[in-house]
Formats: structure tokens, C-alpha cells, sequence
């Protein structure tokens, strides 16, 4: 009878009941499972966490690089504005002097001003070839004398920096008319503001002296005379105006500030977007003009091949010329003719001769075979030597 041995305990816990492999439980069965899930998707968010942060990272340089340049698009169009924009317009008021040395009742001169057309004195008010319009401000009581004086003239002077005269103009100018009645019920019906000195019975006169000015640009003027041809006026103040005439893009751009601005700040932000784009591929890519770099390559490919060429031809003759100097003396060595009485006599070789033949290289294993060696002469004796440094070639 075969005698049943006794299981060891661990091999009895391994096997399980009937011998069988216990299986593994859920826990374990879920474990494995989790494994390989959580290494997939700890390096999908690894992945998912870099390109993230190349893609802040590449927006925030975009970003960065587009306000760099709509900064330098307003600064462009304001540095543009600044010096292609004039003055719009220049006010001065305008103080009249006149003499008093005479013994009559009115004024002994003409009203007379000076005007300077300087600002700061160091920049000009007018631009060259901008039109201007210059008109002088009278303001003038309604008083018997300015009524009774009727028309006057003014005239006005311009100079430059050596006293020369470049233009002058003359115009007429007389208070607006009202009637007793009218100037009766105008007083009557302001008398509250006109007792409160509110109001005042005056009238303000505007004379254009220029209505298309253009100073010039070699004599440029820097002031004016102004004068009132009359000796009997009244006048409270006065002020000279110099307003712009704009044409064309001037006046787009002063009666469309906000349209202009926006227009020419898009374009150079265009222009300037288009040639960072291009310098950008032109890092990159390293040029945009593949033609270009066709025929550089070709270029570049025709001295290489020129050079490896002469690189050739070189090595040639450097060969050639070490191949003839070693075999000069092997050839003076190893040849030597046997005359009749035995004695050896050795053939000079005519070194003209020898440079004018052309050198054959017979093939080794041709010249070493019984076949292709010639047959010895009766009367020749061969003569071996040692083979030299140079046989070896």
C-alpha cells in the first residue's frame, strides 16, 4: 500500500481545498485594476499641466508683445498729430497806443498796435502753407461820436525778423446801425441789467483782415502793425484772432478726432503687427523667399564641388610627383645590361626620354605570373635586389 505523506501547512494554505489555487479577492482583483488607471492618469495630467502652462505662458509673451505694440501705434499717431496738426487758433489781445502832444480836442495820431506773432518767442504761430484766417475784434460804445464818425478804415502790416514789410491789407469797418425807436425800447427793456451793470450798450465790430493767409516759408513773418485810421474813435478793448483753415487731411482730422485717431492708430498697428510677423518667421523658418535660398544652396554646391575638385587635382599631382622621384633611382638599380665578355655595363637612361614616355602601372599580379614574364636572353644575367622603401609602392 502506497503511504500517504503528510502535506506541509504552507503548501496546504497555497493549494486551498481540493488542491485548487484559492482566486484572488475583489480587493486585490481591484487593486491590480487601479494600477496601470492611476499611472495613465497621473501622466495625462502631467501632459494636460505642461501644455497648460506653455499655452499661459505663449499668450502671456502674445500679450505682452501686442500691447508693446499698440502702445507704439498711439505714440506714433500722437508724435504724427503733434507735428503735422498747426494751431488751430491764436487770440492776442491788441493794445493801441497814440500820441497826446497836440493842443486839439481829439487824438493827435492814429491808433496804433504791435503784434507779435511769436509764441514764447522761439515758435512760430503760423505754419508754412497753412491757410489762416486773421481778423481783428473791436468792441465799441454806441456813443454820439462812434455813431456820428460813420466808416473808418484799419490796416494791418506784417514783417519779418529784418523790418521788411511781406504783406499788408486795409478793410472798413463802422458800427451796425439802429434806429432812436429801437435803441429807445432796447434800453427800456434791458434797464434792470444796464442799472445793474449787467449789460452795456455796446457793440462788438469783427474786421477780416485775411481770409486765406499763407506765411511764407523763406520770410516768414514774426509780427504785425495795426492801425485804426481815425482820429475821433472810441474803442473799449480789441483782440486779433488767427484761426486755421484746414483742408484736406488737416480737416478730417480736426473735425474727426475720434474717427482719425482710431484710423490711424488700426493702420499702425497693422503695419507694425505685419513686420513683427515677418521678422518672427524669418527666425523661425530662417527666410520667406525659398527661391532665394535655392540659389544659395546651388551657390554654396558649385564652390564645394569647385573646391573638392581642386582638392583632387592636387592630391593627383602630389602623387605623381613622389610616384616619379622614387622611381628614378629604382629604375637606375635595377636595370643593367650584360655585354658580350661578361662584364656589366649599365645603359644610361636619357632622362628626356624617360619624362617624355608615358608611365605604365602593369598590374602586380600580372607582371608576377610565369605566363606573362618574359623569356631571360643567352647572353643576359639577372640581377636581383633587395627590395628598397620604394618597391613597396
Amino acid at each position: 500500500m502506497n503511504e500517504l505523506k503528510p502535506e506541509s501547512p504552507g503548501r496546504r494554505q497555497a493549494t486551498g481545498v481540493g488542491g485548487r489555487t484559492p482566486c484572488p479577492g475583489p480587493e486585490a482583483m481591484g487593486h491590480q485594476a487601479m494600477g496601470p488607471l492611476l499611472h495613465w492618469l497621473q501622466d495625462v495630467a502631467a501632459v494636460t499641466l505642461l501644455k497648460a502652462r506653455r499655452t499661459i505662458f505663449q499668450a502671456a509673451i502674445l500679450l505682452c508683445i501686442l500691447c508693446l505694440l499698440l502702445w507704439v501705434s498711439v505714440f506714433l499717431y500722437g508724435s504724427f498729430y503733434y507735428s503735422y496738426m498747426p494751431s488751430v487758433s491764436f487770440s492776442t489781445p491788441v493794445h493801441f497806443y497814440y500820441s497826446t502832444d497836440c493842443s486839439g480836442p481829439g487824438l493827435c495820431s492814429f491808433p496804433t498796435a504791435n503784434i507779435s506773432f511769436m509764441r514764447n518767442d522761439r515758435e512760430q504761430v503760423m505754419a508754412h502753407g497753412q491757410p489762416y484766417r486773421v481778423s481783428l475784434e473791436l468792441e465799441m460804445p454806441e456813443s454820439p461820436v462812434n455813431e456820428r464818425l460813420g466808416m473808418f478804415m484799419v490796416k494791418m502790416f506784417c514783417y519779418t525778423r529784418g523790418g521788411g514789410i511781406v504783406s499788408s491789407v486795409g478793410r472798413s469797418a463802422m458800427l451796425h446801425y439802429r434806429s432812436a425807436l429801437l435803441q429807445t425800447l432796447s434800453t427800456f427793456f434791458f434797464s434792470p441789467l444796464l442799472l445793474t451793470g449787467m449789460a452795456e450798450q455796446k457793440q462788438l465790430v469783427e474786421v477780416e483782415l485775411f481770409s486765406e493767409y499763407k506765411s511764407n516759408a523763406y520770410q516768414p513773418a514774426i509780427g504785425a502793425v495795426i492801425e485804426v485810421h481815425s482820429k475821433q474813435v472810441q474803442i473799449y478793448s480789441s483782440r486779433l484772432r488767427v484761426h486755421a483753415y484746414f483742408t484736406g487731411i488737416r480737416y478730417v482730422m480736426y473735425n474727426f478726432p475720434v474717427t482719425s485717431a482710431v484710423i490711424g492708430v488700426a493702420t499702425n498697428f497693422t503695419f507694425l503687427s505685419a513686420i513683427a510677423l515677418l521678422g518672427y518667421l524669418q527666425f523661425i523658418w530662417g527666410g520667406l523667399w525659398p527661391p532665394d535660398q535655392v540659389k544659395v544652396k546651388v551657390m554654396m554646391g558649385d564652390n564645394t564641388r569647385i573646391q573638392r575638385r581642386k582638392e583632387e587635382v592636387r592630391k593627383r599631382m602630389e602623387k605623381e610627383n613622389s610616384l616619379k622621384d622614387l622611381s628614378v633611382p629604382a629604375a637606375v638599380e635595377s636595370l643593367t645590361v650584360v655585354r658580350g665578355n661578361g662584364s656589366d655595363v649599365p645603359e644610361a637612361q636619357d632622362p628626356k626620354s624617360e619624362e617624355e614616355e608615358p608611365r605604365v602601372e602593369e598590374d602586380p599580379a600580372e607582371t608576377d605570373s610565369p605566363r606573362r614574364r618574359p623569356a631571360a636572353q643567352p647572353g643576359d644575367v639577372e640581377l636581383r635586389h633587395r627590395a628598397g622603401p620604394w618597391m613597396s609602392l
